[in-house]
């Protein structure tokens, strides 16, 4: 083995995916690595779900590192036109080789400790990878890999980041994390609130909050009926209109709520319209499949070797 300290380090958002690879090379690392999963901060990442990061990180016993990202800056993420995916991405890849760097560069204590912690630092804009030994990786699972708007695989690829779950499907990595315990084995997926943006509206840190805003006064207005493993989504379309998609059977119970709802969501939030359909994955990330061409399109599962997104 190499006389340098092994890194492991993953793209951790808190979600099964992402809490099972964690888990798994927590597990599977050598005492003298060290193992850090990092979550990317920005508007995009609702409060709720770091908070989710910070107890799932604790149960498995992983360091969790937090750290400020920039695609907020980025021009073609902001547009949203189909490619903001892609730039988030390759900005969060950027940002794991900088926490290499950083640890190569400061003092590490406990670093595979069985209990974890949390700490955040800035983002060096001008930080390179560290010459150490390291390994990025992330959640990609095998049903990712058939989704044509995950534009992110092309900057996994870019970046040799590995995807221990690549050959295992959603339902397999939902089984394995119950397996394990994870204690959000079961939880509804939770993207970035970007993918609520319909295509061309643009990805600003306002749209932002007021989606994150909406989706949580959703939540307490259901909360009777609603828990982690529920649905819930506002879309952000174009001319300002809002859709609140959540799964068929309290779809009823949202529209009987409308009238209610307008002073938050129309008046206070300022929505030009609301309205209310059951949940679809995805349903505002393509516009009749335009948005992909084929020199876009992500790596298959048949392409994609031991070390994507």
């Amino acid at each position: 083995r190499e006389q340098q300290q092994q890194q492991h380090i993953i793209a951790f958002s808190g979600g099964v995916d992402s809490s099972l690879v964690a888990a798994l090379v927590q597990q599977s690392s050598f005492p003298n690595e060290t193992v850090q999963a990092v979550l990317g901060l920005s508007p995009a990442v609702p409060q709720e779900q770091l908070e989710l990061a910070q107890q799932v990180a604790e149960r498995i016993g992983v360091t969790l590192t937090m750290v400020r990202t920039t695609e907020g800056d980025d021009d073609m993420y902001i547009q949203n036109s189909g490619q903001a995916c892609l730039a988030c991405k390759t900005n969060l890849y950027l940002t794991l080789q900088a926490v290499v760097n950083h640890a190569m560069t400061t003092t590490t204590t406990n670093s595979s400790s069985s209990s974890s912690s949390s700490t955040s630092f800035e983002h060096p804009q001008d930080a390179a990878a560290a010459d150490a030994p390291f390994s990025l990786y992330n959640g990609t699972n095998m049903d990712d890999l058939q989704d044509p708007t995950r534009l992110g695989l092309i900057a996994a690829q870019e970046f040799d980041v590995k995807s221990p779950l690549q050959h295992i499907t959603k339902a397999q990595v939902r089984a394995a994390a119950r397996h394990l315990k994870l204690p959000n084995w079961n939880y509804a997926a939770s993207p970035c609130l970007r993918s609520r943006l319909a295509l061309g509206v643009p990805a600003t840190a306002q749209h932002l909050q007021r989606v994150e805003r909406s989706e949580r006064f959703v939540r307490i207005a259901l909360a009777h009926v609603l828990d982690e493993t529920s649905n819930v989504r506002v879309r952000l379309l174009a001319r300002n209109r809002a859709r609140i998609e959540l799964d068929e059977p309290h779809v009823d119970e949202a529209h009987a709520k409308m009238d209610q709802w307008d002073q938050e969501l129309v008046q206070e939030l300022g929505f030009s319209s609301v309205e209310i359909k059951a949940f679809r994955s995805g349903s505002v990330a393509t516009k009749d499949g335009r948005n992909v061409t084929k020199s876009q399109q992500p790596p298959s599962a048949a392409t994609t070797t031991t070390t994507p997104h």
